[in-house]
């Protein structure tokens, strides 16, 4: 498996074994940013698509992570399979997706996902939990019989890694780590001491 020339092939087989495997939310994906001050933040998102374009995410883009990438446009990211004993992470710059893929992907979601795009305030404080169950009520009234659009400030982002790592805990604390770094328009692959 970890004959390939790029992270991309491993990272669908253990991708598709971790969703197999995993009881909930495979593919719940942890990232971390910081902004211009260097504080890093780490949050859970739902990983969209990957490939050799990158990593995708959607997010509110005025929530502290949109902040954060704005400022400081890299990220970091870790997929965990626990009952594998298996992790991929990676790390690179970030881009927007196209207007064109966020509203392809936004009108697949639920209409409830939808509707709450459009009601939160994502990272910023609200009084109370009746705050927001108005605020949805209030967005559910104004689309009521139509198809709810993407709100501008609603998208995705692309990593784009130049470093991959699969690891694979083993007995003893003596774990495989494999790592591919970009380089030029390949990867180098190396292994890593546990």
């Amino acid at each position: 498996m970890f004959d390939s020339p790029d992270p991309w092939t491993p990272f669908d087989r253990w991708l598709a074994e971790g969703t197999a495997t995993e009881p909930r939310v495979p593919e719940a994906m942890q990232i971390a940013t910081a902004g211009a001050d260097g504080r890093p933040s780490v949050r859970t998102v739902l990983l969209k698509s990957h490939g050799p374009d990158g990593v995708v995410f959607y997010t509110n883009l005025h929530s502290r992570k949109g902040r954060q990438i704005e400022a400081n446009p890299w990220a970091g990211f870790l997929l965990h399979f626990k009952g594998l004993e298996r992790q991929i992470v990676g790390e690179g710059p970030v881009e927007p997706v196209t207007p064109e893929e966020a509203d392809a992907y936004h009108a697949t979601r639920p209409r409830g996902s939808q509707i709450g795009a459009w009601a939160s305030h994502q990272s910023a404080p609200v009084e109370d939990r009746a705050t927001l169950e108005a605020r949805v009520a209030e967005v559910t009234a104004r689309f009521e019989g139509h198809p709810v659009p993407r709100p501008p400030f609603w998208s995705g982002f692309r990593i784009l890694p130049v470093r991959v790592e699969f690891w694979q805990g083993r007995p003893d604390r003596l774990h495989d780590r494999l790592v591919y770094e970009r380089e030029g328009h390949g990867w180098r692959q190396s292994r890593l001491y546990p």
